[in-house]
């Protein structure tokens, strides 16, 4: 939350930018978000470390006020300093003196903490029980009240309380009763379903909460923030939140963003060797990050000295908590005042907004909205029924009139449809955290089933994220090749052979007799390699050690794959670095930025002579380099246009064999006389000397290809959005299938927007990227602002588009896409805080599962969707029809009392109900079109079905009360047969009974039945082959609807037979021979289910089959097949070819212990369209 965001503007006191403490009569000292006075024109200047504040050239001028005159004019909505914490009862912290005015020693002692080891796992405990955990008190939390009015502030319970309102009003004291205990019961599993359901949201959330990386006990760990105090040793890296407030120890090129905090619109430039006086601005002190500020560049590392609420965020927590406000304020004018008919309108506004959240309209999810909407829908039906009950019957005001009404009111709510609506959705968060899915927004539930596109990064979803480095190619001596090795980590396994060709000259031949040579003897007199080697192992964050006989490594994995490179030649970065006088000590970082695509390092030698280390992007490098060693003869030469293009070919060769290129250079280093003077980045990469490439493998998760088949089959596409060269991205695509086989076959406009590079898609305008034939399915070197525009591209061709991301410039795109999908192990903080939902094995298979999962849920509620509004559908036909059933005093008589509607709404229809919410997934879900969120579950096959069903079991219901009262009764409606029981009733209360058992169990039958909406009972699984028993096995699958609907058949009897219960309460009675209409009555509902399924599947057989017929059943031949021009022959002519082409490399990489490629399935699969 951007708390500026709520901050009211005052015109005499305007909000700025910059913070600044005051003092105000209290002693209390008070942080106004910059309400300086009106005079201040500009923003103040920062002070530099250790320059007095007062003596500043510019500083901004505030306003001193009493605090009741503070609290008058509104500044409450102001941030206090931590001692305003102290006056809340929350001590600041472990240190007497705030960490900005303490040297880096001095912060050590007042925290008592080790520098080097961090803490001891002994001290860990203590201090967590005396300062508590690391979170910010976000106020109650999950509130009980609010949930329970929240149960009762919906139409269809208001409907409920009217008429036990109305039931009451004329002295039916049953009905009253039956329907308070419904909307007791209903209140009460609806608070506890929706209490559990918020529990199980807030836990979920935990588990894509941030993490810290603390040294504790000298080992380094991830931890929950939570569980960081006082005195941890934290490393930050870009894309972190802080999790704490932290006194930087060691800062490389480190870089907030403090807008949450400050207002500072631009990151502010950290400085950890910096002292500040005690009265230092929030904003001014430089050598401490603050809890909850994003790191957007560089790294650092940093002692916690307060947690909690005693961090800065903590006191801006306290500040607004009391000051959310829940009306909506007046327009102003110009001028600032504000005119009487604003203040109407703002009131109207506020009373708009009460009421749309208390009836559920303007709050929750998409489907929770609609439903909330529905809801009153049926309200206004249910009165509108009920006036025509009562125009009916001449308005009287007879009891028995005004229970019909009641009763045909009543038909119209299906009670348990929000408590089942969030069962089900309870029980889908639960079942994706199993599939390796955390959910962090409902919405999400929702719009997984819509997904039309995933845009995919490559590295680590798709591939495994395991990078080895392959080739390294030196130009001055040759192409290095790593041999089989079963630990990627350890330097100490697999061999390396050497050849003098580069790798668009190395063929097959020269591969399989290249030397293997010890790595002593590579090094030997080889200056080119050992000057390659250092930027391998310095221009690198990475480690590589040896822990208990055992190799591990931490780092970003590309960088861990080329320190094991370097490590093999024992040329790691820790034997030069580390020790009391190491061989090179590093004095500046440039980090890896998304926009420039390298990083670079400042390393001095002990001689004096400092070194600039590059690595990054070929191209990227290749720009910035003016030299070469070409050949061990001629030494340093110029890099000319020629040479440039040779290395570009030698790129090529090695991307073609699927691997991830990165460039290395090098220069000397002239420190400049000032050393306080900032250093230029872009002064610093120029003029480099280039020194060869590194090839990293990264093979393809061995699921991803089915995955991506499995995709396609559902009718989504999926875009790799990846930062690698554009022959990698092509290469891993088409192992996985995202591109298809025949590419060639298409036309050339459509095979190059099949592949493009970022740079070529981003000088598109949005009309020329709306006229490519198809948007790319590949986009290499993809950069933010490209995964955007690709975001916004799909929107505009309507499509639904989910984007994975784990970086902090993903952030962007996570929030533009409709569904924003982070990593859990490689996403940064900000990336999970951006995303929707989260994926905790960050492995693209789990993004299929989790719309599997959505489409699923979707299908359930749709099915008991269905079934709740069918039935309501019968009862108030039933009813209505009913009307004209008059008895010898000419009111109408009821075919069903309001008990039996309310037993079959509540009992015999909600337990199976949420059977049907957790119902599996149909086997063929994932061969459908993705869903419509605009039709949402009511689409026009759901909205016929309920007619269809309701409107048949209505037909049934009063077939059965005019079979029982007229065929075999003597048609004597009686009188009172309303109110009470009597002998000249009886024929009535036996067709009564008659209708509800028919009603009973076809709410039961039609249950099962919506098991799957098109196929048969009996036919529920389309390739078994039990043709007469798999109904038994369908039925017993899934035991909680299998057991609701047993106990909706068995709790038929005692409402039946027990005495007063049937007379007084439901107002029926026993029967006997009537058993045979009820199951006559059944079997002809079950046929007429059955017919019109089969109806339904001849009609969407023949549908799928035009369509199939069109080339829609295949997802990629309904793309592209407008764009073919070769004949299917001659497409399999030229695959074979290419085949034939890449034959020597696939068995290259095979003899390099490459896994097996995972090919898509074949573009001739037809499946059967859905819907």
């Amino acid at each position: 939350m951007n708390y500026l965001a709520s901050f009211p503007q005052y015109p005499e006191f305007p909000l700025g930018p910059h913070s600044t403490p005051i003092r105000v009569s209290s002693g209390s000292e008070v942080v106004v978000l910059c309400l300086v006075d009106s005079r201040a024109k500009s923003r103040p200047s920062r002070p530099r470390a250790g320059q007095d504040k007062a003596k500043s050239d510019t500083s901004p001028i505030v306003t001193t006020h009493p605090k009741d005159t503070v609290e008058k004019v509104d500044l409450c909505r102001v941030c206090f300093l931590p001692t305003m914490a102290k006056e809340k009862g929350l001590d600041n912290g472990p240190q007497a003196v705030l960490a900005h005015a303490l040297t880096i020693d001095e912060t050590r002692d007042q925290v008592e903490t080790n520098l080097e080891d961090g803490l001891a796992s002994s001290q860990i405990s203590p201090r967590a029980e005396k300062w508590g955990l690391n979170e910010l008190d976000d106020g109650p939390g999950v509130q009980p009240i609010k949930i329970l009015v929240h149960q009762i502030a919906n139409a269809m319970i208001l409907v409920l309380i009217m008429a036990m309102a109305v039931s009451f009003g004329i002295k039916s004291w049953i009905e009253g009763g039956v329907i308070a205990a419904v909307i007791v019961l209903n209140v009460v599993v609806g608070f506890f379903q929706e209490f559990s359901a918020e529990k199980t949201m807030d836990s979920l959330r935990s588990l894509s909460s941030p993490t810290a990386t603390v040294v504790r006990d000298g080992k380094t760990e991830t931890i929950p923030t939570g569980e960081l105090v006082p005195g941890d040793k934290v490393e930050l890296k870009t894309g972190d939140t802080v999790p704490a407030d932290v006194r930087l120890v060691d800062a490389m090129n480190f870089e907030t963003d403090e807008a949450l905090l400050t207002g500072e619109s631009l990151p502010v430039t950290k400085d950890a060797r910096a002292i500040f006086d005690a009265d230092t601005g929030p904003g001014d002190r430089l050598n401490v990050a603050y809890s909850s500020s994003t790191v957007t560049k560089g790294r650092a590392t940093g002692i916690v000295y307060a947690t909690g609420m005693r961090t800065e965020i903590g006191s801006i927590a306290l500040a607004l908590r009391a000051t959310d406000k829940k009306t909506r304020d007046p327009k102003r004018s110009k001028d600032g005042k504000v005119k009487p008919h604003r203040y109407v309108e703002a009131w109207g506004l506020t009373a708009g907004d009460f009421i749309g959240k208390f009836l559920g309209t303007t709050v929750g999810t998409p489907l929770q909205r609609k439903l909330s909407k529905l809801a009153i829908l049926l309200f206004g039906t249910a009165v509108v029924c009920a006036i025509i009950v009562l125009a009916a019957n001449k308005f009287s005001n007879n009891n028995e009139v005004i229970i019909y009404a009641v009763a045909t009111g009543l038909s119209m709510i299906p009670a348990s449809l929000v408590v089942v609506l969030t069962i089900t959705m309870a029980a889908g968060t639960k079942r994706m955290v199993s599939r390796n899915v955390v959910v962090r927004t409902l919405d999400s539930l929702e719009a997984l089933g819509a997904v039309t596109d995933i845009c995919s990064d490559k590295t680590g979803t798709l591939t495994q994220g395991k990078m080895v480095t392959k080739k390294a190619w030196v130009p001055a001596v040759g192409t290095y090749s790593v041999g089989t090795s079963e630990n990627p980590v350890d330097p100490s396994i697999g061999d390396i052979s050497h050849s003098a060709s580069a790798p668009h000259h190395t063929s097959q031949t020269d591969e399989d007799h290249e030397k293997v040579t010890p790595f002593a003897d590579l090094l030997e007199d080889n200056t080119h390699l050992k000057d390659f080697l250092n930027v391998a192992s310095l221009a690198n964050l990475a480690s590589v050690y040896k822990s208990e006989d055992t190799w591990k490594a931490r780092g970003d994995p590309t960088e861990i794959a080329i320190q094991v490179f370097a490590s093999r030649f024992d040329w790691g970065r820790d034997r030069f670095t580390s020790g009391d006088a190491p061989e090179w000590s590093q004095t500046a970082e440039f980090p890896f930025d998304s926009d420039v695509k390298k990083m670079s390092v400042i390393f001095k030698h002990k001689d004096g002579n400092s070194m600039v280390f590059t690595k990054g992007a070929v191209e990227r490098v290749l720009g910035s380099c003016t030299q070469v060693y070409w050949d061990k003869e001629q030494g340093l030469i110029e890099m000319t246009e020629p040479l440039r293009e040779e290395i570009l070919r030698n790129m090529e060769a090695l991307a073609k064999q699927g691997l991830r290129v990165l460039a290395l250079a090098s220069k000397e280093y002239t420190v400049p006389a000032d050393k306080d003077a900032p250093l230029d980045r872009k002064v610093i990469e120029e003029d480099l000397t280039f020194r060869g490439l590194v090839g990293l493998y990264d093979p393809p998760r061995p699921e991803s290809a089915g995955a991506v088949a499995e995709c396609h089959r559902a009718g989504i596409a999926v875009h790799m959005l990846t930062g690698d060269h554009p022959g990698t991205a092509r290469a891993i695509a088409l192992q996985v299938g995202i591109l298809p086989e025949n590419m060639m076959s298409f036309a050339k406009d459509v095979v190059d927007s099949m592949v493009m590079t970022a740079s070529a898609f981003d000088k598109l305008s949005d009309d020329q990227i709306d006229d490519l034939p198809v948007l790319p399915l590949v986009i290499a070197r993809c950069s933010p602002t490209t995964k955007v525009r690709m975001i916004d591209a799909l929107h505009r061709r309507k499509c639904f588009a989910a984007m994975t991301g784990d970086g902090v410039n993903d952030s962007p795109s996570l929030k533009r896409a409709d569904v924003g999908i982070a990593m859990g192990q490689a996403g940064s903080d900000v990336a999970k805080d951006a995303s929707d939902i989260v994926l905790t094995d960050d492995n693209f298979a789990s993004i299929l599962n989790a719309i599997e999962e959505g489409r699923r849920m979707f299908d359930n509620i749709q099915k008991f969707v269905l079934h709740l509004l069918a039935e309501n559908i019968a009862q108030a036909c039933t009813l209505l029809i009913g009307l004209a059933f008059k008895d010898q005093s000419g009111l109408s008589v009821f075919p069903l009392a309001p008990v039996e509607i309310l037993w079959v709404i509540m009992i015999t229809s909600g337990m199976p109900d949420m059977g049907l919410g957790v119902e599996i997934a149909a086997p063929d879900i994932m061969q459908r079109p993705p869903q419509s969120l605009k039709t949402g579950v009511f689409t026009m096959e759901v909205m016929i079905d309920m007619l269809v069903y309701g409107l048949w079991m209505a037909a049934l219901c009063l077939a059965a009360f005019s079979i029982v009262l007229f065929g075999f009764g003597d048609g004597d409606l009686g009188h009172g047969c309303n109110d009470a029981y009597s002998d000249v009733c009886d024929t009535v209360f036996r067709a009564r009974a008659t209708t509800f058992v028919c009603l009973t169990w076809f709410a039961l039958f039609l249950a099962w039945e919506m098991v799957n909406m098109r196929r048969s009972f009996f036919r529920m699984q389309p390739g078994s082959k039990k043709y007469f028993t798999q109904w038994m096995h369908d039925v017993w699958r899934n035991q909680f609807l299998f057991w609701a609907i047993m106990a909706g058949f068995i709790t038929v009897f005692p409402v039946l037979y027990i005495p007063v219960i049937n007379h007084v309460v439901f107002k029926h009675t026993g029967i006997s021979w009537e058993w045979a209409v009820v199951l006559i009555e059944a079997i002809l509902f079950f046929a007429g289910i059955e017919t019109w399924k089969w109806g339904k599947r001849i009609f969407f057989r023949r549908r799928a089959a035009k369509h199939a017929a069109a080339g829609g059943g295949d997802l990629q031949h309904n793309m592209f097949s407008q764009f073919l021009t070769m004949s299917e022959s001659e497409s399999q002519e030229k695959a074979a070819e290419q085949g034939q082409a890449r034959a020597g490399q696939q068995q290259s990489q095979q003899q390099q212990q490459q896994p097996p490629q995972q090919q898509a399935e074949t573009q001739g699969q037809r499946i059967e369209q859905a819907q």
